[in-house]
């Protein structure tokens, strides 16, 4: 609803009413654009509590309403965002040569609201990080959760702080030189709470996803569904000055039209960022392994800006860890070469054959892509949250991980908390209003582990407030031992990322690797540096030698002598003689 007037697209509707005040106001069909019904001359200033009637039944929220002060299921409120007043001017900041830092609003601080998160954006800005991105804020169910959940895609929830809150935070963050990247999901809506069906084909029973029936981008009805989806991410990137989306599962997009709706979006985006003058870009989570995906649209791509890594990360996790079960099975065969296979061609899957899916998967990539397309992590929300006790990893997985992440040809991405090894899990937790719903939600989540051999009691219990608070960072650890040496080393790699060029060099055939998967070494040479990682417990003889150190876990001496590297240690050294890396 725009503030020319009231308007709502409902094309199955025999009838449309705005509710305004306790008073119901007639809206009209729209001559001009089937299945709109509009109203106008009616009272719509900021603040103005608003509800949409449909064929006499009850009111319902504006499917497009940018405020829902009393949750998902209340009015909807008229947000006039001039009102706001931005202190920061604001040139944008791309994503090439950026580090980002992943948090959760509700668990990044107790408090969980934007402004009580804001308080911290120091702490992200001295550990040299440029963006941070925000897992999703659009209204859900209850208070606490992660937020995949949402059902009213063009608000934010208000327990946060509401749409006032959120610009007070990216105001802030871009007062401290951050730029803000925004978690948006767009393959599924939350069950409870969903109003959409009732105003039209807003899904359709022609695909089927892990959330049951697809948001409709293909059937009858679905341009005005893609229309929808589009002007919600250019508002957010637009009215909250935004630099960037992160999108949820792009994989689980059903679109079988001639454009997808992924490049529709991108080219809307790209030309946003023309009419504003600042850069602005979509990062995909995709599970598919196609070059495609980040490829410029002319040259057949979607033309989406970057990509997370999966494939990374497995490998990294596998050789840090040892895990193999699940999808970690084909990475764990000979985890240091998956690495670095990823470290050189992203993907690990680019047409061999994976266990875990039973199949093929993927496909090469042209490792003339640039490698800032890719993000690059050792952990994310998901990769701990979907844990069953959502641990993270130890002090020490994450010294040795990070040293291989903040010197990759990637684009870094940090979870909250692991640049001082927070000893706080992150776990799955929901705040469901429906019984039947938690109840769901709760034995789903104990049966899926028990599969795997866990104790129903041992989950976490997702609707304990408790499993909330344990999630929640603390804060008084970072000033700490052992938690404050980790900082440093997170600080001094991200410091020398941003003084040494060679680094950061986007360029795949740039970064050579050469490893020893019996004596758990790994060397990456990035141009004239060398990343030099021992897995071991043992002490290890690199094949380097003549080198300087530039940062290291541990104290290390410099000279002609090979490089040797204690149990459990990482160092980026300048130079260095030996057998050529490959």
């Amino acid at each position: 609803m725009g503030y020319e007037g009231y308007e709502v697209w409902a094309p199955h509707a025999r009838q449309a009413e705005v509710w305004i005040g306790g008073a119901l106001h007639p809206m009209r069909p729209d001559p001009a654009r089937a299945g709109w019904w509009y109203a106008s001359g009616l009272p719509k200033e900021h603040g103005t509590r608003y509800a949409v009637v449909l064929d006499g039944g009850a009111p319902v929220p504006d499917p497009r309403s940018r405020h829902q002060p009393e949750g998902p299921d209340g009015p909807s409120a008229i947000v006039d965002h001039s009102r706001f007043a931005w202190r920061t001017p604001w040139p944008g900041r791309p994503l090439p040569g950026a580090v980002v830092y992943e948090l959760h609003i509700g668990t990044f601080t107790y408090e969980g609201t934007f402004d009580s998160a804001a308080e911290r954006l120091e702490h992200v800005a001295r550990l040299g990080v440029t963006h941070v991105e925000l897992m999703p804020v659009c209204p859900f169910p209850g208070t606490h959760g992660w937020g995949y959940e949402g059902v009213s895609l063009w608000a934010v929830h208000e327990p946060y702080g509401g749409p006032d809150g959120l610009k007070r935070f990216v105001d802030a963050a871009h007062a401290h030189g951050l730029g803000v990247i925004l978690d948006v999901v767009h393959n599924h809506l939350g069950p409870s709470g969903n109003h959409l069906p009732q105003f039209g084909p807003y899904f359709t029973d022609r695909h089927q996803t892990p959330w049951g029936a697809a948001v409709n981008l293909d059937a009858p009805g679905s341009d005005e569904v893609r229309a929808y989806l589009i002007g919600s991410a250019l508002a957010w990137l637009r009215d909250y000055r935004l630099d960037g989306l992160r999108l949820d599962a792009v994989h689980a997009l059903a679109d079988t039209r001639a454009l997808h709706f992924l490049e529709q979006l991108s080219t809307a985006v790209d030309a946003l960022a023309a009419d504003v003058g600042r850069p602005l870009f979509l990062v995909a989570e995709s599970d598919l392994n196609d070059p495609r995906t980040t490829a410029p649209r002319d040259t057949g791509g979607l033309g989406l800006h970057a990509q997370w890594s999966d494939d990374f990360h497995h490998a990294l996790h596998a050789a840090l860890t040892g895990e193999a079960q699940g999808y970690y099975a084909d990475f764990a065969r000979a985890p240091l070469a998956a690495l670095a296979k990823t470290l050189t061609g992203v993907w690990f899957h680019d047409g061999t054959f994976s266990s875990f899916r039973g199949r093929v998967h993927g496909r090469p990539l042209d490792r003339r892509t640039p490698g800032h397309r890719f993000l690059g992590y050792a952990q994310s929300h998901d990769q701990i949250g979907n844990r069953a006790l959502g641990d993270r990893l130890t002090a020490a997985h994450l010294t040795l991980g990070a040293a291989l992440v903040l010197t990759s040809p990637f684009t870094p991405m940090l979870f909250m908390g692991e640049e001082w090894g927070a000893s706080t899990p992150w776990q799955f937790f929901t705040d469901h209003t429906d019984p039947a719903l938690a109840e769901a939600v709760r034995t789903g989540r104990r049966r899926e582990f028990a599969e795997h051999g866990w104790q129903a009691s041992q989950i976490p219990d997702p609707q304990d407030p408790a499993t909330r608070l344990r999630s929640c960072l603390d804060w008084s650890e970072p000033e700490r031992e052992p938690h404050a040496a980790l900082l440093r080393w997170y600080r001094a790699l991200i410091a020398l990322r941003a003084a040494e060029p060679e680094l950061a060099d986007p360029y795949l055939p740039s970064t050579e690797v050469r490893c020893d998967e019996e004596a758990r070494w790994i060397l990456v040479r990035r141009g004239g540096l060398h990343t030099a990682v021992n897995l071991a417990p043992e002490p290890r003889t690199l094949p380097l030698s003549g080198f300087k150190v530039l940062a290291a876990s541990v104290e290390l001496p410099e000279g002609d002598e090979r490089l040797v590297l204690p149990p459990e240690s990482a160092a980026v050294v300048r130079g260095g003689r030996g057998s050529r890396t490959r």
